[in-house]
Protein backbone atom coordinates (compact mmCIF):
# COMPACT_ATOMS: atom_id res chain seq x y z
CA UNK A 1 0.00 0.00 0.00
CA UNK A 2 2.61 2.28 0.99
CA UNK A 3 4.45 1.53 -2.53
CA UNK A 4 0.83 2.55 -4.65
CA UNK A 5 0.47 5.68 -2.47
CA UNK A 6 3.75 6.52 -3.04
CA UNK A 7 3.43 6.03 -6.93
CA UNK A 8 0.09 7.92 -6.78
CA UNK A 9 1.95 11.29 -5.17
CA UNK A 10 4.60 11.12 -7.26
CA UNK A 11 1.74 11.11 -10.39
CA UNK A 12 -0.24 13.71 -8.93
CA UNK A 13 3.47 15.94 -8.47
CA UNK A 14 4.11 14.85 -12.29
CA UNK A 15 0.53 16.28 -12.85
CA UNK A 16 0.79 19.56 -11.11
CA UNK A 17 4.28 20.68 -12.31
CA UNK A 18 3.25 21.57 -15.72
CA UNK A 19 -0.37 23.60 -13.96
CA UNK A 20 2.52 25.18 -11.34
CA UNK A 21 4.65 26.32 -14.76
CA UNK A 22 2.11 27.40 -16.39
CA UNK A 23 0.83 29.50 -13.33
CA UNK A 24 4.20 30.74 -13.02
CA UNK A 25 4.38 32.11 -16.65
CA UNK A 26 1.08 33.61 -16.05
CA UNK A 27 2.05 35.53 -13.35
CA UNK A 28 4.82 36.86 -15.32
CA UNK A 29 2.91 37.95 -18.11
CA UNK A 30 0.36 39.40 -15.81
CA UNK A 31 2.81 41.71 -13.66
CA UNK A 32 4.68 42.45 -17.08
CA UNK A 33 0.98 43.56 -18.68
CA UNK A 34 0.43 45.31 -15.45
CA UNK A 35 3.74 46.99 -15.55
CA UNK A 36 3.90 47.77 -19.48
CA UNK A 37 2.71 51.66 -19.66
CA UNK A 38 5.84 52.77 -17.19
CA UNK A 39 8.42 50.44 -19.06
CA UNK A 40 7.43 51.17 -22.73
CA UNK A 41 7.08 55.29 -21.55
CA UNK A 42 10.66 54.80 -19.78
CA UNK A 43 11.71 53.08 -23.35
CA UNK A 44 10.44 56.38 -25.50
CA UNK A 45 11.75 58.40 -22.87
CA UNK A 46 15.60 57.12 -23.14
CA UNK A 47 15.28 57.41 -26.60
CA UNK A 48 14.04 60.88 -27.35
CA UNK A 49 16.50 63.74 -27.79
CA UNK A 50 15.10 67.27 -28.59
CA UNK A 51 17.74 70.29 -28.31
CA UNK A 52 16.68 73.63 -26.92
CA UNK A 53 17.10 75.71 -30.06
CA UNK A 54 18.13 79.67 -30.50
CA UNK A 55 18.03 82.06 -33.16
CA UNK A 56 19.87 80.59 -36.09
CA UNK A 57 20.45 81.16 -39.58
CA UNK A 58 17.40 78.90 -41.05
CA UNK A 59 14.95 76.32 -40.35
CA UNK A 60 15.24 73.37 -41.92
CA UNK A 61 12.18 70.98 -43.32
CA UNK A 62 13.39 67.76 -44.44
CA UNK A 63 11.51 65.14 -46.46
CA UNK A 64 8.40 63.25 -45.26
CA UNK A 65 6.38 64.44 -42.38
CA UNK A 66 4.21 66.49 -44.51
CA UNK A 67 1.68 66.98 -41.52
CA UNK A 68 4.11 68.16 -39.02
CA UNK A 69 7.45 69.50 -40.33
CA UNK A 70 6.41 72.54 -42.62
CA UNK A 71 3.74 73.53 -39.81
CA UNK A 72 6.57 73.61 -37.33
CA UNK A 73 8.78 75.39 -39.34
CA UNK A 74 6.41 78.03 -40.30
CA UNK A 75 5.83 78.29 -36.24
CA UNK A 76 9.41 78.84 -35.60
CA UNK A 77 10.20 81.10 -38.04
CA UNK A 78 7.03 83.14 -37.14
CA UNK A 79 9.03 83.34 -33.72
CA UNK A 80 11.93 85.19 -35.38
CA UNK A 81 14.37 82.12 -34.87
CA UNK A 82 15.26 82.47 -38.16
CA UNK A 83 14.67 84.49 -41.58
CA UNK A 84 15.20 81.71 -44.04
CA UNK A 85 13.52 78.30 -44.67
CA UNK A 86 15.22 75.48 -46.38
CA UNK A 87 13.08 72.63 -48.14
CA UNK A 88 15.01 69.80 -49.02
CA UNK A 89 14.22 68.97 -52.90
CA UNK A 90 13.46 65.46 -52.51
CA UNK A 91 13.14 63.32 -56.29
CA UNK A 92 10.47 64.08 -58.79
CA UNK A 93 7.98 60.40 -59.21
CA UNK A 94 7.04 59.59 -62.19
CA UNK A 95 3.42 61.45 -61.32
CA UNK A 96 5.09 64.79 -60.99
CA UNK A 97 7.34 64.27 -64.03
CA UNK A 98 3.98 64.58 -65.82
CA UNK A 99 2.34 67.36 -63.77
CA UNK A 100 -0.45 65.20 -62.67
CA UNK A 101 0.48 65.85 -58.79
CA UNK A 102 3.03 68.64 -56.99
CA UNK A 103 5.48 67.19 -55.75
CA UNK A 104 7.30 67.25 -52.06
CA UNK A 105 8.66 70.16 -52.29
CA UNK A 106 6.26 72.31 -53.81
CA UNK A 107 3.27 70.90 -51.40
CA UNK A 108 5.70 72.35 -48.43
CA UNK A 109 6.16 75.41 -50.00
CA UNK A 110 2.62 76.00 -50.43
CA UNK A 111 1.73 75.01 -46.76
CA UNK A 112 4.87 77.55 -45.85
CA UNK A 113 2.61 80.25 -48.42
CA UNK A 114 -1.15 79.85 -46.65
CA UNK A 115 0.79 80.24 -42.92
CA UNK A 116 2.09 83.64 -43.41
CA UNK A 117 5.78 82.91 -44.69
CA UNK A 118 6.59 84.91 -48.01
CA UNK A 119 8.45 83.46 -50.44
CA UNK A 120 11.47 85.54 -50.43
CA UNK A 121 11.86 83.55 -46.86
CA UNK A 122 11.94 80.26 -48.99
CA UNK A 123 14.67 78.17 -50.84
CA UNK A 124 15.44 74.36 -51.52
CA UNK A 125 18.56 72.31 -51.19
CA UNK A 126 20.20 69.77 -52.71
CA UNK A 127 18.73 67.95 -55.45
CA UNK A 128 16.93 64.63 -55.42
CA UNK A 129 17.81 63.86 -52.26
CA UNK A 130 17.00 59.83 -51.36
CA UNK A 131 17.72 59.76 -47.89
CA UNK A 132 18.08 61.73 -44.28
CA UNK A 133 22.50 60.96 -45.74
CA UNK A 134 21.56 62.57 -48.61
CA UNK A 135 20.15 65.48 -47.45
CA UNK A 136 22.90 66.03 -44.34
CA UNK A 137 25.37 66.33 -47.36
CA UNK A 138 23.32 68.85 -49.65
CA UNK A 139 22.96 70.68 -46.67
CA UNK A 140 26.50 71.18 -46.03
CA UNK A 141 27.36 71.43 -49.72
CA UNK A 142 24.11 74.44 -49.81
CA UNK A 143 26.30 75.75 -46.58
CA UNK A 144 29.70 75.94 -48.12
CA UNK A 145 28.52 78.79 -50.29
CA UNK A 146 26.99 80.91 -47.75
CA UNK A 147 27.90 82.85 -44.25
CA UNK A 148 25.88 80.35 -42.05
CA UNK A 149 25.98 79.58 -38.87
CA UNK A 150 23.66 77.82 -37.20
CA UNK A 151 20.62 75.73 -38.42
CA UNK A 152 17.45 74.56 -36.85
CA UNK A 153 16.37 71.04 -38.00
CA UNK A 154 12.64 70.08 -36.57
CA UNK A 155 11.82 66.76 -36.49
CA UNK A 156 9.33 63.80 -35.29
CA UNK A 157 10.34 62.33 -31.92
CA UNK A 158 11.87 58.67 -32.93
CA UNK A 159 13.65 60.27 -36.01
CA UNK A 160 15.39 62.91 -33.70
CA UNK A 161 18.22 60.54 -32.32
CA UNK A 162 19.15 59.55 -35.99
CA UNK A 163 18.81 62.84 -37.86
CA UNK A 164 20.93 65.04 -35.09
CA UNK A 165 23.69 62.07 -35.40
CA UNK A 166 24.14 62.19 -39.21
CA UNK A 167 23.87 65.97 -39.60
CA UNK A 168 26.06 66.82 -36.87
CA UNK A 169 28.41 64.00 -38.42
CA UNK A 170 28.28 65.70 -41.49
CA UNK A 171 29.17 68.94 -40.59
CA UNK A 172 31.48 67.66 -37.48
CA UNK A 173 34.43 69.42 -39.62
CA UNK A 174 32.64 72.90 -40.08
CA UNK A 175 31.83 75.63 -37.21
CA UNK A 176 28.06 75.45 -38.08
CA UNK A 177 25.85 74.16 -35.14
CA UNK A 178 23.01 71.87 -35.62
CA UNK A 179 20.34 71.98 -33.33
CA UNK A 180 17.09 69.50 -33.32
CA UNK A 181 13.97 70.13 -31.63
CA UNK A 182 11.86 67.14 -32.01
CA UNK A 183 8.25 67.43 -32.46
CA UNK A 184 5.12 65.15 -30.85
CA UNK A 185 2.61 64.54 -33.71
CA UNK A 186 -0.94 64.42 -32.32
CA UNK A 187 -1.52 60.71 -33.22
CA UNK A 188 1.97 59.25 -31.80
CA UNK A 189 2.89 60.89 -28.29
CA UNK A 190 5.60 59.43 -26.22
CA UNK A 191 2.96 59.18 -23.73
CA UNK A 192 0.73 56.63 -26.11
CA UNK A 193 3.28 55.51 -28.52
CA UNK A 194 2.36 51.81 -28.19
CA UNK A 195 -1.68 52.14 -28.05
CA UNK A 196 -1.74 52.52 -32.19
CA UNK A 197 0.21 50.59 -34.77
CA UNK A 198 1.86 53.42 -36.33
CA UNK A 199 3.33 54.36 -33.03
CA UNK A 200 4.92 50.51 -32.63
CA UNK A 201 6.10 50.72 -35.85
CA UNK A 202 7.77 53.97 -36.06
CA UNK A 203 9.63 53.68 -33.32
CA UNK A 204 11.04 49.90 -34.10
CA UNK A 205 11.42 51.20 -37.85
CA UNK A 206 13.34 54.37 -36.03
CA UNK A 207 15.61 52.17 -33.80
CA UNK A 208 16.68 49.91 -36.82
CA UNK A 209 17.78 52.74 -39.00
CA UNK A 210 19.52 54.24 -36.32
CA UNK A 211 21.30 50.67 -36.02
CA UNK A 212 21.95 50.93 -39.91
CA UNK A 213 23.58 54.43 -40.25
CA UNK A 214 26.00 53.91 -37.15
CA UNK A 215 27.11 50.94 -38.74
CA UNK A 216 27.44 52.20 -42.47
CA UNK A 217 28.13 55.79 -41.93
Amino acid sequence: MSDISARERGNQWSLRRPLIGMFVLASIAAAGWLMREPVLLGAANLWIVSDPISRTDAIVILGGGLATRPFEAAELWQRGLADKILISQAPEERAVSIGAMPSHSELNREILLKLGVPASAIETFGNANKSTRDEAVALREWAEGSTVSAFIIPTEIFPARRVRWIFRREFRATAVKIEVPSIEPPDCTRRDWWKTEHGVVAFQTEVLKYIYYRVKY
